[in-house]
């Protein structure tokens, strides 16, 4: 029984959305085929109609459709158990818990402060009216003021990655030896950076750098098999 995973699509095949990400390296993790459709940013009532809410990623499994990348990713681990694990087991599953919500609550922020006046263009044409419109209510001011003085802002998100630098200067993954669901998590939100801004977020020296782009090169180069932004050379390492 084939899954099929709905995803939203950004311009000329751009794949914005981390938390499709996060499930793309878990299906590769589990070495699970998948089939995969697409969305518009803008299309709500189309996800809606599928799911009974708003949100991507979506996982059809017959006749079983599962909503929010966390259970998603749950699903796989139980659905498919003889397959290499995402979480090593309820001790990595609760750690990774506490990883997603951080990376979400709190990396997420930091880098959207960085990103979201770039972003707006990775999205095509048609959907960028409902992107700036939904945005800019909930930041309560404009994505280019949102995004002013990068610098000060930099700053805050590089106090924020700190832990995870030293981490990743002491082991090659966040989940040890190896990567596991809670690189996924963390690493979807450096992608959705990635593709989404010419501005180079990581300085290249560090380790959360080299981790990043070990895994965008994983499962043959999973992370980089759709456009991005050309890097521009005002990102840390230019200041």
């Amino acid at each position: 029984m084939t899954l099929i995973m709905y995803e939203r699509i950004g311009l000329e095949e751009r794949r914005p959305s981390p938390f499709s990400w996060r499930i793309r390296y878990a299906l590769a993790h589990k070495g699970v085929p998948v089939e995969y459709r697409t969305v518009r940013f803008a299309d709500v009532e189309t996800i809606r109609a599928l799911s009974g809410q708003g949100k991507v990623p979506i996982l059809v499994h017959g006749d079983r459709v599962i909503h929010d990348s966390w259970n998603i990713a749950l699903y796989l681990e139980t659905q498919f158990p003889d397959h290499p694990s995402l979480f090593g087991g309820k001790i990595g599953c609760g750690l990774a818990r506490y990883i997603n919500l951080w990376s979400d609550v709190t990396l997420s922020p930091a880098i959207r402060r960085l990103i979201s006046a770039d972003f707006i263009y990775c999205l095509a044409a048609e959907d960028r009216a409902y992107f700036r419109q939904s945005r800019e209510a909930q930041f309560g001011c404009s994505l280019e003021e949102y995004c002013a003085d990068r610098n000060r802002w930099l700053g805050e998100f590089e106090e924020v990655i700190a832990p995870l630098e030293l981490t990743l200067s002491e082991q090659s993954y966040v989940a040890g030896a190896s990567p596991g669901y809670a690189d996924y998590l963390l690493f979807s939100v450096f992608q959705y950076a990635r593709l989404g801004s010419p501005f180079e977020t990581l300085r290249s020296e560090t380790a959360v750098r080299h981790w990043r782009d070990r895994l965008v090169a994983s499962f043959d180069c999973l992370g980089d098999r759709f456009p991005a932004y050309p890097t521009r050379q005002d990102g840390p390492d230019g200041r």
